[in-house]
């Protein structure tokens, strides 16, 4: 058989990876449906995201360490087919009729796990794969493949759970991820020359799994795009990533094809911001274009998010929302792939992973516990507020957009104005 490498070998690696993508994000809308369905609380629904978000933290340390020690393809590989497994257990559950709650989070902190795994390989080993000048693009087709899945998954998968039921959905899941394993086997991936950095890096495995941090908190520039990407995270998993679908559903009266409209919309926003960047290439300020991204995204799209009251209003803000992301993440990954060696990129990308998603968890289980016992409650009956976001259900949901959308953008303003930052684009 032979093996593809370089270029080429990128393309055939996104390819696969995007198309189990796209399994996984059917998979993952119908389980967040059939607890909606099961389950009306909007906590028992993020605490989903809560568990992978947990299990991704606590792992990636560790996964970094093995990223560096074994070839990239192969631990790839095992870390899909680790998630494979889970899906297949779900799927076994569910036919038997015997699939609860707690199989879910369970399931969720594994997938949790493997990713842990599978992001540091994946995005270091497109370091080796594509020229230097080529990193913002490359990101910007992940991305791409991203959007393009929330496009597609949403409708999809509301077309599969009504004619197939869920396990037809999981099928097509493992179907998915085979042909991406397979693509996987095909390309090349060699182990990286060892830096100067590489050279101080190695040690026991303990003296490795340190290495990570030392390395970033060393770098001004990294460690402070780093933790102004951990109040994206934590902003961001308090309203965005945690109760923006259980508002809409709460919103609508449970109207899963009017979710799945505004996703799909959402969706089509992140593919245009993608496409963008992929003409562009290679922007010559990506720090700065990732501090203003985010004070803009912030401040103006959860701004609209709140103030929507119609599945229209609120594509138009997702729309926004989502063109606006690969502004923000592409230019800042490209950054860490140019600063940091390629044989020490495992461990300081699987530590940056760690931190950056550490408020996550805290985010999810504080949207859905606050969203539930404060907010809501609280607007049921007329408030301030309520000219901006009505008041009724949902209206307690829309409230906290507010206050992510204030805190965010005053995180984005911090980055426009650091020093260390602007200094990243002179480098």
């Amino acid at each position: 058989m032979k093996l593809l490498t370089h270029k080429k070998a990128f393309y055939m690696l996104w390819s696969g990876q995007s198309l189990s993508l796209l399994g996984s994000g059917l998979t993952r809308f119908a389980l967040m449906i059939w607890a909606y369905q099961n389950n009306g609380s909007i906590t028992s629904m993020v605490l989903l995201g809560f568990f992978s978000s947990l299990a991704f933290m606590l792992i990636s340390p560790f996964a970094g360490v093995v990223t560096d020690r074994i070839n990239r393809k192969w631990v790839m590989f095992f870390a899909d087919l680790g998630s494979g497994l889970v899906t297949a257990i779900l799927l076994i559950l569910s036919f038997k009729g015997e699939m609860h709650f707690w199989h879910l989070y369970l399931a969720e902190g594994l997938s949790g796990a493997f990713e842990a795994f599978q992001s540091p390989a994946f995005f270091s080993s497109v370091s080796q794969l594509v020229p230097k000048e080529e990193f913002t693009r490359s990101n910007a087709l992940i991305g791409l493949s991203k959007s393009a899945v929330q496009v597609i998954a949403p409708a999809l998968s509301s077309v599969i759970l009504t004619f197939g039921g869920l396990n037809m959905v999981m099928i097509i899941d493992l179907s998915t991820l085979l042909v991406g394993v397979a693509a996987l086997m095909l390309i090349k991936i060699g182990k990286p020359d060892q830096s100067e950095v590489g050279v101080l890096a190695k040690g026991d495995f303990w003296h490795e799994f340190r290495f990570g941090f030392r390395y970033i908190f060393s770098q001004p520039g990294l460690r402070v795009i780093l933790l102004n990407f951990v109040g994206i995270n934590l902003f961001a998993g308090f309203t965005y990533m945690s109760i923006l679908s259980p508002m809409i559903l709460t919103r609508t009266g449970g109207d899963k094809i009017a979710l799945g409209t505004i996703q799909t919309i959402m969706g089509i926003g992140g593919i245009i911001g993608a496409l963008v960047l992929v003409a562009w290439r290679a922007p010559r300020k990506k720090a700065s274009m990732f501090a203003w991204s985010t004070l803009i995204s912030f401040g103006i799209c959860d701004l609209l998010t709140a103030a929507s009251h119609s599945v229209w209003s609120w594509s138009a803000s997702g729309f926004l929302s989502e063109f606006s992301i690969p502004f923000i993440v592409n230019p800042y990954y490209a950054i860490w792939q140019e600063t940091v060696p390629p044989d020490v990129q495992g461990r300081v990308f699987s530590v940056r992973e760690m931190i950056q998603t550490s408020p996550s968890p805290l985010g999810f289980l504080l949207g859905g516990l606050l969203a539930d016992h404060v907010f809501e409650p609280l607007f049921i009956h007329p408030t301030l507020l309520t000219p901006l976001v009505g008041m009724g259900p949902g209206a307690g949901m829309a409230a906290m957009f507010l206050i992510t959308g204030f805190c965010g953008a005053m995180n984005g303003l911090v980055a426009v104005l650091h020093p260390a930052v602007r200094k990243l684009d002179r480098a």
